[in-house]
């Protein structure tokens, strides 16, 4: 009699045991991505010529600094979540020098990389549909063409004798960048929030080193834009979680 009741003891712990991990397994949450602007190694600091041209003379300021960054996968144990529209315009003109990417409803699992792109796919770059922060009437989008600028750098390179201004608008198809990375430790929803940092210096000094000064804009060159897309591709890394 002793040996039944121990079996069903063991038989009802095992199906509680096994029900609550199905639930547990089967719940959602959110996912926070938090993304913090840079330049030498401190926050951001717009409207001030505090930073060195990286191939020349002078001290460049930051007036409007913003990219897309789209299609983000999280790479878990069992699948891989991927969220609908998930075009998202980051900007740093705000206190904190960040930008935040909120996933909700993410699937439960054990996510151990990321996905995420620099720049707008083809499909969506070559519709006028909107979707996520894809607006074919904003700033972002080309005046001359259907498609989005990738990343939108402006600012001032302050010279001896004077002050040259800086714009760089770049968006080819071929300037999307598609990075990965590898989390040191699995990521669940309702964790802490997953870090990256924007080093803007890189967008001038990573592959290629940019003398402003005799590169002061790039709009419509593939040759220069594709440079600059091979520094870009560099500048996000990622961080330790809060």
């Amino acid at each position: 009699m002793k040996k039944f009741w121990l079996a069903l003891s063991i038989g009802c712990v095992a199906l509680l045991g096994g029900i609550y991990l199905q639930f547990y397994y089967h719940q959602s949450g959110t996912v926070i991505l938090k993304f913090r602007a840079i330049a030498n190694n401190t926050p951001l600091e717009f409207n001030q010529p505090l930073y060195s041209n990286p191939g020349g003379e002078g001290h460049f300021s930051v007036r409007n600094f913003q990219f897309y960054l789209s299609n983000v996968q999280l790479v878990g144990k069992h699948s891989r979540y991927k969220p609908s529209d998930s075009y998202h315009l980051a900007r740093f003109d705000n206190d904190t020098k960040s930008y935040q990417i909120t996933l909700k409803d993410v699937p439960y699992d054990e996510y151990s990389g990321v996905q995420i792109s620099i720049g707008v796919d083809d499909q969506a770059n070559a519709s006028i549909m909107p979707r996520g922060d894809l607006d074919p009437n904003s700033r972002m989008a080309w005046s001359w063409e259907v498609g989005y600028k990738f990343v939108l750098f402006e600012g001032d390179l302050s010279l001896t004798s004077q002050k040259q201004a800086l714009v760089y608008h770049l968006g080819f198809s071929e300037n999307l960048k598609i990075l990965q990375f590898e989390l040191n430790s699995s990521l669940v929803p309702n964790a802490a929030p997953l870090n990256f940092t924007v080093d803007v210096m890189a967008l001038f000094n990573a592959s290629q080193t940019i003398n402003m000064a005799e590169l002061p804009s790039v709009k419509f060159d593939r040759q220069d834009a594709n440079r600059l897309a091979e520094n870009y591709a560099l500048m996000l890394s990622l961080a330790s979680t809060d």
